[in-house]
């Protein structure tokens, strides 16, 4: 099998951004054997998940990928709208990865029937979900009834786009109207890195919904640039303040 392509991926440790090669390593799901991941926030989500999936299958090992509200159905084989064990397993089989779910307006893929759900806990695999939607901006607060995390999630990863900083709330933000209420700003106001870093941190926010017992971890995603990249070190080291032990730092660009 073809190497998984290295995109530059650093965790926050000890005042520093440090290399680190594997996804999976970097959210301590590495040596794990079925990890529940629920994926949130926004700018970058598909993508995480999409990297953790191809850790998996370079690994050698199978890993199923669903969501809890919506993502883009792509035409790939291993995407399957019509949940069916026979064919989870046929797809598991031929492909190491199966995207399950229900066929939802535009071209879109929607959660699988809840009594579904035990036959996707009883394959023994990593699962990995798409637990949140932003319609394609950097950054997002989530409303009343979002993000619909499941109970057996074990880690919850909260994804912000770094590109999201410095411009207005109203422009870069799902949810604008929310944003600017817990921040205390106004739509019009630039995002700042401590804005990102507050978020992230609160319970309101990036850790809304995580389980007691679940690991949360923060991702500053799109670092594609020096300037960005010595953003995300600003707002990791605002978030150790806050007591966020986990912090990964992610790029588009690759090695």
């Amino acid at each position: 099998m073809a190497q998984v392509k290295s995109k530059m991926l650093y965790i926050y440790k000890k005042n520093a951004l440090c290399d680190i090669s594997s996804l999976r390593q970097a959210a301590g799901i590495a040596d794990m054997e079925r990890p529940v991941v629920s994926v949130t926030g926004a700018g970058g989500k598909t993508s995480t998940i999409r990297r953790l999936a191809e850790e998996y299958i370079h690994s050698g090992q199978k890993v199923i990928v669903m969501t809890t509200t919506h993502l883009m159905a792509e035409e790939e084989p291993w995407f399957l709208l019509e949940p069916s064990e026979k064919r989870m397993k046929e797809v598991l089989e031929k492909y190491s990865q199966v995207w399950v779910g229900r066929p939802a307006q535009n071209g879109r893929m929607g959660p699988v029937p809840d009594d579904f759900l035990d036959v996707i806990w009883n394959m023994g695999l990593p699962v990995l979900i798409e637990a949140d939607g932003a319609r394609q901006l950097p950054l997002k607060v989530p409303g009343d009834q979002e993000p619909v995390i499941l109970p057996q999630t074990t880690h919850l990863l909260s994804v912000y786009g770094l590109d999201g900083i410095g411009g207005r709330i109203r422009d870069v933000f799902f949810r604008p109207e929310r944003a600017a209420e817990l921040l205390g700003r106004q739509q019009d106001d630039p995002v700042s890195v401590e804005d990102v870093a507050y978020l992230a941190a609160s319970a309101d926010a990036g850790r809304k919904g995580c389980p007691a017992d679940a690991s949360y971890t923060v991702i500053l995603n799109k670092a594609d640039s020096l300037r960005l990249k010595a953003r995300a070190l600003e707002i990791s080291r605002e978030l150790e303040k806050a007591g966020i032990g986990r912090i990964i730092v992610s790029s588009r660009k690759e090695d």
